[in-house]
C-alpha cells in the first residue's frame, strides 16, 4: 500500500495534476464562453482536429526524453516534410501515396542518422539534434524558397474528409442538425497514441527504454543493449515526426520554408506538462496528450477572447512548463531524500 502511494506521489502524480488542470480550465471556458458556443462538442473536437500532428510529435519526443535525451529538430522535419510532399506532387508529379512513402521513409533515416550519433558515437543529443534542425530548416529552402501549394485532388480528398459522429449534434437557428464532425488525422493520431502507450507499458523495448532513461550504467549491466534502444528510439521519433509532419499538411496543405517555426518547443513543453521528466526514466504519453490539449484550450481561450494577442499562447505554455520543472525539481529531490 505504501509502495502505491509513493509511486501516486512522485511520477503520477504529475499526470494527474495535468489532468485536473486540463478539466479545469476546460470548465472555466465553458462556463465564460458559454453565450459563444465553447461548450459545443465541435470546440472540444477541434482541439484534436487542429493538433494532431501536434499529438504524434510530442508522443515521439516523449519516447526519446525518457531515454534521457531531446529531440530539437522535429519542427524542422515537419516543414521539410510539408515542403517534400508539396514540391513532389506539384512539381514533380507524383501521386499523394508515394510522397507520403517517401516522407515518412526520409523521417526513418533522418531518425537512424541522428541516433546512430547520439547512441553510438556518444555526441550529446542536443548537439545533434541542433544540427539536425538547421540541416532541415536549409534543405527546405533548398528546395524551394517560395510557398507551394496543393492540389492534387487525392490529397486535398484526405484532408477535407469529414467523418461525422452520431452524437453531440445540435439544432441552429435555421432549424437544421449539425452533427459533429473529426478528420482522419484525427483517428490516426490517437491510433499512434494507442499504439506507442502500449508499446511502452508491455513490450521489452518499452522497459528497457525507462531502464536506459532511469539509470544506464544499470541497464548495462542488466544486460540490456543500450546503443541499440536508444537508436531504435530515434529511429521512432523520426518517423513520428515525419508522420506528424504529413498530419500537419493536411491541415495547411502548403509548404514554406517558415512553416512549424517553434514546433519542437510545444513538443517539449506537452511532453514535460504531461509528467515527462527531463532527466529521463519517467514519461507517459498520455500525459503528453492532455499537454497538448492544455495548448490549444489556451489557444482556444485567446480566440474566444477575441482582443488578446496570440502571443499569450507562448507566455501562458512559458509559465506552465516552469511550474511543472519545478515540481519535478521538488519530486526528485524528495525521492533522493526518501532513499537516504
Amino acid at each position: 500500500m505504501k509502495k502505491e502511494r509513493r509511486k501516486l506521489d512522485g511520477n503520477s502524480f504529475l499526470l494527474v495534476i495535468t489532468i485536473v488542470l486540463f478539466l479545469v480550465m476546460y470548465a472555466a471556458g465553458c462556463i465564460l464562453f458559454k453565450t459563444q458556443g465553447f461548450a459545443k462538442t465541435q470546440n472540444f473536437l477541434n482541439l484534436f482536429i487542429s493538433n494532431a500532428g501536434l499529438i504524434v510529435i510530442a508522443v515521439g519526443m516523449t519516447i526519446v526524453m525518457i531515454t534521457g535525451g531531446i529531440d530539437i529538430s522535429v519542427g524542422s522535419v515537419v516543414a521539410m516534410v510539408c515542403m517534400i510532399l508539396a514540391w513532389t506532387m506539384e512539381m514533380a508529379g507524383w501521386g499523394a501515396i508515394w510522397s507520403t512513402v517517401f516522407v515518412l521513409a526520409i523521417g526513418l533515416v533522418f531518425g537512424f542518422v541522428q541516433g546512430w550519433l547520439v547512441a553510438y558515437l556518444k555526441i550529446q543529443p542536443f548537439i545533434v539534434t541542433l544540427a539536425g534542425m538547421f540541416f532541415a530548416r536549409g534543405m527546405t529552402a533548398v528546395i524551394s524558397k517560395e510557398m507551394i501549394s496543393i492540389k492534387n485532388e487525392m490529397f486535398l480528398s484526405w484532408a477535407q474528409c469529414k467523418i461525422y459522429l452520431p452524437f453531440g449534434g445540435y439544432i441552429n437557428k435555421k432549424g437544421m442538425l449539425i452533427k459533429p464532425y473529426i478528420y482522419p488525422s484525427v483517428i490516426i493520431a490517437i491510433l499512434v497514441l494507442i499504439a506507442v502507450f502500449l508499446v511502452l507499458k508491455y513490450t521489452k523495448f518499452g522497459r528497457s527504454i525507462y531502464a536506459i532513461g532511469g539509470n544506464e550504467q544499470s541497464a548495462l549491466m542488466m544486460g540490456l543493449n543500450v546503443k541499440r534502444t536508444k537508436l531504435k528510439a530515434y529511429m521512432l521519433e523520426g518517423f513520428l515526426a515525419s508522420l506528424g509532419g504529413f498530419l500537419f499538411c493536411l491541415n495547411t496543405c502548403s509548404g514554406f520554408v517558415e512553416q512549424a517555426k517553434g514546433l519542437e518547443m510545444d513538443a517539449i513543453a506537452s511532453s514535460v506538462i504531461g509528467g515527462t521528466l527531463l532527466t529521463g526514466g519517467v514519461g507517459n504519453v498520455i500525459g503528453s496528450l492532455f499537454g497538448v490539449l492544455i495548448k490549444g484550450t489556451i489557444e482556444a481561450f485567446i480566440t474566444f477572447q477575441g482582443t488578446l494577442s496570440s502571443w499569450w499562447t507562448r507566455i501562458t505554455i512559458a509559465a506552465m512548463l516552469c511550474f511543472f520543472i519545478v515540481l519535478q525539481s521538488i519530486f526528485a529531490a524528495a525521492k533522493e531524500k526518501n532513499k537516504k
